[in-house]
């Protein structure tokens, strides 16, 4: 006879070997919106809560300063991370070609990609630029500009690629009321210039530099750990950035620029969702897999607005969830993060020189627009992913000759401006190691089908895509022991 439902059974979870259900977050994408959401309505209340203080010395209210506060702190944290990511992920993945066949091939293809890619961005944004001629609609004042302190220049660009010391080193001092203030600096570009000798170095120097890869590999697992914990306040991160954002950039601010920034969005959309997805159809791939594993990495980069501290993610979605080999991940991704920018290299140079040539009376014949998409492809590095692309506009502007003045008028909207480039440079860092995979026969198209991006904290053992037993598929047994969240995907296991 059966048992009635109503009697008592032993409670399985009371036996020592029952498994216990383990309590999910919402997942990394889940908080990220969530952050974005609450940042956006705390930004519209700071914003009509206005400036307080007399009229002639104004300054943001608490709650502006407090998400201000909030925000350039994550963005701080990232950069504090950066020279030592940067330099032990390009020596690592150099190391890893090792394990990969036909690395130099590999190595080519990527780059080439790298090369089409940003031709067909830089392209579009010289057709945005000429169809909303956003310099002939604005109500700015050319006598409102003022040329950017620093400026880029291609004997800068190449003098800047030689290391003035091992560490890319800088400082400088400024002198205030009398006293002397010194910052220290790092130059990111001179950083992956070492960091590419030394790697190339340590590749061909064979089991002598074994010791030296190994160190490599565990600081960078290290490295990687501390920045895991970093990325874990994106969220709050998000709330802080998107929340000053709004306070700080109102309507009143952004409507003089709007046509220009609309141009921008607009170039920016079309590569992300028409120019990357023909590209995957084209090679066979889904287009909603794609977006699917790689959305947490474009999600940070946006809120970030820096393609390095986003490095970690950006592998971690290319490797895990498209199935990308990790030996030749480990290689594109960083190679990418400092080099491949379609959003800050490609489209927003080329629509704002043509905004400056307008707004001036300047006109730009065919041999300027060659000029642009040449400055895209080859300067894209002078960016060296980090937050802005003032550097590589200075450069695209004093190339063609255009006032510096103009590039004063656009700093105002650039941290806007920059949430959309970065999320694009992002994906176009993810979209080509999974092209050069897929055409190369090396990627793992079952992998890639099923991309999901459910937790990038879990351990790879725990499903087919890494992700968390759902309650649905039952509890997590004891074998399901997870890694450490911030196990390094680039490093070799």
């Amino acid at each position: 006879m059966s048992t009635p439902s109503s009697v008592a059974r032993p409670d399985a979870a009371a036996t020592p070997d029952a498994p216990k259900r383990r309590l999910r977050w919402p997942s990394f994408s889940v908080q990220i919106v969530a952050g974005l959401v609450l940042g956006l309505l705390l930004g519209w209340v700071a914003r009509s809560m206005g400036e307080v203080g007399p009229a002639d010395a104004q300054t943001p209210n608490w709650l502006t300063t407090t998400l201000g506060t909030i925000g350039s702190d994550f963005v701080t944290l990232l950069k504090a991370v950066v020279p030592p990511l940067v330099f032990l992920a390009i020596v690592v993945s150099i190391a890893n070609l090792k394990g990969v066949a036909n690395a130099a091939r590999l190595a080519w293809k990527t780059l080439l990609w790298f090369a089409i890619t940003s031709l067909i961005a830089v392209a579009i944004g010289i057709g945005m630029g000429l169809i909303f001629q956003p310099g002939k609609h604005t109500s700015l004042d050319i006598s409102q500009g003022a040329a950017p302190s620093h400026t880029g220049t291609w004997i800068d660009f190449l003098t800047g690629l030689i290391p003035g010391n091992f560490l890319g080193l800088g400082a400088s001092t400024q002198i205030t009321d009398g006293a002397a203030d010194t910052a220290v600096s790092f130059n990111v570009l001179q950083i992956v210039v070492i960091a590419i000798v030394v790697g190339i170095a340590a590749y061909k120097s064979g089991k002598k530099a074994d010791p030296f890869i190994a160190f490599s590999r565990s600081a960078l697992a290290i490295v990687q750990k501390v920045l895991w914990w970093i990325i874990r306040l994106a969220p709050l991160g998000t709330l802080g950035l998107i929340g000053n954002a709004v306070a700080s950039y109102g309507w009143d601010l952004l409507s003089p620029l709007a046509r220009f920034a609309i141009a921008i969005y607009v170039g920016l959309a079309l590569v992300l969702f028409v120019v990357y997805p023909v590209i995957l159809r084209s090679n066979g791939l889904k287009v909603s897999s794609y977006f699917r594993g790689a959305w947490p990495a474009i999600q940070l980069a946006f809120v970030s607005r820096s393609s390095i501290g986003t490095l970690p993610v950006t592998e971690r979605v290319t490797e895990r969830n498209l199935g990308v080999p990790r030996e030749y991940a480990s290689f594109a991704v960083p190679l990418g993060a400092t080099t491949k920018m379609d959003g800050c290299a490609s489209i927003y140079p080329a629509v704002a020189a043509i905004f400056i040539a307008q707004l001036f009376g300047i006109h730009l014949s065919i041999t300027d627009y060659i000029l642009i998409a040449f400055v895209s492809v080859v300067g894209s590095a002078a960016t060296a992913g980090l937050t802005g692309a003032l550097v590589m506009l200075t450069l695209t502007v004093s190339t063609l000759g255009l006032p510096l003045a103009g590039v004063g008028l656009l700093l105002a909207i650039d941290p806007i401006l920059d949430m959309g480039r970065t999320a694009t440079n992002v994906a176009g860092q993810v979209l080509v190691p999974v092209i050069v995979a897929k055409r190369e026969g090396i990627l793992d198209t079952e992998q890639y089908d099923a991309a999901t991006a459910d937790d990038l904290f879990t351990d790879d053992d725990e499903g087919p895509t890494g992700s968390e037993v759902s309650p649905a598929d039952g509890p997590a047994t004891g074998a399901e022991a997870t890694q450490d969240e911030g196990e390094l995907v680039g490093s070799a296991r």
